[in-house]
């Protein structure tokens, strides 16, 4: 694909992504944290509930998404908006070590109050600090309709 044909996919489309991630996240892993914790987990203080909590709360949804960006170049969230996560650089996809280093990377853009989340608004290529400590971007396609909305008079 050409880069003329390719923008930043905008703070509110990711927003979407993140969303829709979570929520097939949560399907996933709420009904197995229930089924071994009980209806306690979710109203309980601990940090840790056991081993599976943090195999299903951390280990899981890091792999499952690191999977995802280095083998389809995006979460499903990402994909039901056709974007890719790539290398800032070069636009190929993201090494290992940039896939990594972008999840961590989200745990200190959420540490100020959410800023480096938030960054991705007033960013000229919307890069959040985590897509700049990792050196990608998120694109899509520009114009992805097949066809403009026409109407029969």
């Amino acid at each position: 694909m050409q880069v003329d044909e390719l923008e930043y996919v905008s703070f509110w489309a990711r927003v979407g992504a993140s969303l829709i991630d979570t929520i097939l996240l949560g399907v996933i892993i709420w009904p197995i944290l229930t089924a071994l914790y009980g209806e306690s987990y979710w109203s309980s203080q601990k940090m840790l509930q056991g081993p599976m909590d943090f195999i299903m709360s951390w280990l899981f949804p890091a792999v499952a998404v690191i999977i995802f960006w280095l083998t389809k170049q995006a979460t499903p969230g990402k994909m039901a908006i056709s974007a890719k996560v790539v290398d800032a650089r070069t636009g190929q996809s993201l090494t290992t070590g940039q896939s990594i280093g972008r999840y961590l990377s989200y745990f200190l853009a959420g540490l100020p109050l959410g800023l480096g989340i938030l960054w991705v608004a007033f960013d000229r290529r919307k890069q959040g600090w985590h897509d700049k400590l990792a050196g990608t971007v998120v694109v899509r396609q520009k114009n992805r309709h097949p066809e403009p909305v026409t109407f029969e008079r």
